[in-house]
């Protein structure tokens, strides 16, 4: 298979694909977007910078995003561009494993970092749950590679979209959608992020927490055992390996012991502020600046701190 220079970046019903863009763009002579989903999503995608938009068509009523895993398939096994990149999202996944069975690729996940070297992608990801950090080289056909979606980008000269007949679809339907009630969050989007793990010592402790996100005028996140360990916080709000992985312009990092499963989702951050009251804790290896101390009493000193920043 003649491999082309091109980088595609497959859109599952979601226009916030700045993180998908950014690892995109230095790989490619060109970035196409391939979106599965509804016109107003392709309308976003051909405004976010991108230079070419295809468009699959309007869903039907009931047709979810997997049923057309097999017409991106389709469509990207044609086009044979040297990379494919996909949101780390379920229909993301589903998406990026269409295209790897369409194109005898391997799908890399837990991905960091991305680069170029002639015409070999050079993947670094996480393996073995986050302990250690792998660099993969694909030397020949297609890289398929799934990274957290990011923010919506907007502001560019639109391009045309070019909506082409996706052809069979999976026989797919929605009967039945049950929501779990969870607060809007956006953490890709976030310039401050306030991360809370064990070290804090009961649910109704949070509000410190929270009102410290406030004055920072950022949003709350916590380590895995808080999500999904006592459920004091929404697991759309952990940060992680297998949760949410986020590039804000500062990380504050409070009671959080700082294992690599956590790190490899904050590692990104410009500035990682770190409040752990054991001196030893890893995080503090990773960290920018450090505070030794109890989270209860420092809390309260970074929020005020922040408010008078901001007033």
């Amino acid at each position: 298979m003649n491999v082309s220079s091109q980088a595609w970046v497959v859109v599952a019903d979601d226009a916030s694909i700045g993180g998908l863009l950014e690892a995109a763009r230095p790989l490619g002579t060109s970035v196409v977007a391939l979106v599965a989903g509804r016109r107003e999503v392709a309308d976003a995608v051909a405004a976010a910078g991108v230079d070419r938009v295809v468009w699959l068509g309007e869903p039907a009523d009931g047709v979810p995003v997997a049923a057309y895993g097999a017409a991106v398939g389709r469509v990207v096994a044609a086009a044979a561009p040297r990379v494919v990149v996909g949101p780390a999202t379920d229909a993301g996944r589903v998406l990026l494993g269409a295209v790897a069975a369409a194109t005898g690729a391997v799908v890399l996940a837990g991905v960091s970092e991305l680069s170029l070297d002639g015409e070999q992608i050079v993947v670094e990801r996480a393996v073995s749950g986050g302990i250690a950090l792998r660099r993969d080289r694909v030397v020949a056909g297609t890289a398929v590679v799934v990274v957290a979606p990011g923010g919506a980008v907007a502001g560019a000269t639109p391009v045309a979209v070019e909506e082409v007949d996706p052809g069979p679809l999976l026989p797919l339907r929605v009967t039945d959608r049950r929501v779990t009630p969870r607060a809007g969050v956006d953490l890709g989007s976030a310039k401050t992020v306030v991360g809370v793990g064990r070290g804090l010592k009961a649910r109704e402790d949070l509000a410190l927490i929270e009102d410290l996100a406030a004055a920072a005028g950022g949003e709350l996140a916590c380590s895995r055992p808080l999500a999904e360990g006592v459920d004091w916080v929404g697991k759309e709000r952990y940060l992680g390996i297998s949760g949410q992985t986020i590039s804000p312009d500062l990380y504050v990092a409070v009671g959080i012991s700082g294992q690599i499963q956590h790190m490899v989702g904050v590692r990104e951050a410009k500035t990682i502020v770190a409040v752990n009251s054991d001196p030893h804790a890893p995080v503090f290896r990773e960290c920018d600046y450090g505070i030794v101390g109890d989270l209860y009493t420092v809390v309260p000193i970074l929020a005020e701190a922040f408010r008078a920043a901001r007033s």
